[in-house]
């Protein structure tokens, strides 16, 4: 099979086609014929210098997948051949999904929304999870709450921001001026400028000096600490990268902040299916590369300024 490999961590010129083995399904997983894959920070990091992940080498990366079953293991019984799915895969110790066939564990898979092409499936799965183990089950968002979703058009942040409105809270939203009216379109009630304004003022001018519920940063830096100040006494913050700055004030405000690192699981995976089919969730695709373009697209997710996600096509 084709796959896009490095035979040692570096920069994207690491990147190489070449013909892998096929590869086999162990008794209770499935072999998926991928058809689309996509991009995400944790790709680029492990590439650079990913032996924490203990994925042999030659390595072939990428977390998400949506294809079509092939072959199922002999104790396998939730998916027969044909079957269109998506998912995000276990690949520590693992191979990825930046090839043309992919084995992984049957019971984290959901069949693909009919209403979503294969790209679209693949922009799902790890961006989307991650927001929802924030947002949703962290934060308990609930009616009436206002939440604070940091970079409203990035890869997480737009499945936050949509999240959130679903879950029936306010949204505010930091982005671009020039994104503002695509991040509303997802869902979000108001839209910060981070560039004109400093975000926490605005929160505080927009709440009337009560301050959100709940921040959720997918930025870094000094996001979390200054978020401090727009999160109402007893709030509750989550970060999904890492953050530099001071926490002092938490303790003043009793707030609780929550570190994401996303697991994979049935309920989860099946939870974005349903989501999707109601409407509730979309993905925004920023660009599709083909799978000889990925160290381009690496290069790409590398520079940031993205709309969505970056999608491969098997």
């Amino acid at each position: 099979m084709k796959a896009a490999i490095i035979r040692e961590f570096g920069d994207a010129s690491r990147f190489e086609l070449s013909d892998m083995p096929k590869p086999t399904p162990g008794p209770q997983q499935v072999l998926v014929r991928v058809m689309a894959a996509s991009i995400n920070p944790v790709d680029y990091k492990i590439r650079k210098a990913g032996a924490w992940a203990g994925i042999p080498m030659p390595a072939i990366l990428g977390y998400d997948a949506a294809g079509v079953v092939e072959a199922v293991g002999s104790q396998a019984t939730r998916w027969k051949p044909g079957d269109e799915v998506f998912y995000s895969a276990r690949i520590f110790g693992r191979q990825g999904t930046y090839a043309q066939y992919h084995v992984e564990d049957e019971e984290i898979l959901a069949r693909k929304p009919a209403s979503l092409s294969f790209e679209e499936a693949a922009a799902v799965p790890l961006a989307a999870i991650t927001a929802y183990d924030s947002v949703i089950t962290f934060f308990q968002t609930k009616p009436g709450d206002t939440v604070l979703v940091h970079a409203g058009a990035g890869g997480v942040g737009h499945f936050g921001v949509q999240l959130a409105k679903a879950a029936g809270a306010r949204v505010l939203a930091t982005g671009r001026a020039s994104n503002a009216e695509l991040i509303k379109g997802l869902g979000a009630d108001e839209v910060i400028d981070y560039r004109k304004t400093r975000f926490e003022d605005e929160v505080q001018r927009l709440t009337e000096g009560r301050g959100v519920d709940a921040a959720f940063d997918t930025v870094g830096g000094d996001t979390v600490s200054r978020s401090i100040q727009a999160v109402r006494p007893y709030g509750k913050l989550a970060t999904v990268v890492n953050l530099e700055g001071s926490l002092q004030g938490m303790q003043a405000k009793n707030l609780t902040l929550y570190f994401g690192f996303m697991e994979r699981t049935e309920a989860k995976i099946q939870a974005m299916k349903t989501l999707v089919e109601r409407g509730q969730l979309r993905p925004l695709i920023d660009s599709t590369f083909p799978l000889e373009q990925i160290a381009d697209a690496h290069r790409k997710i590398e520079g940031g300024g993205m709309k969505g996600k970056i999608v491969i096509r098997i």
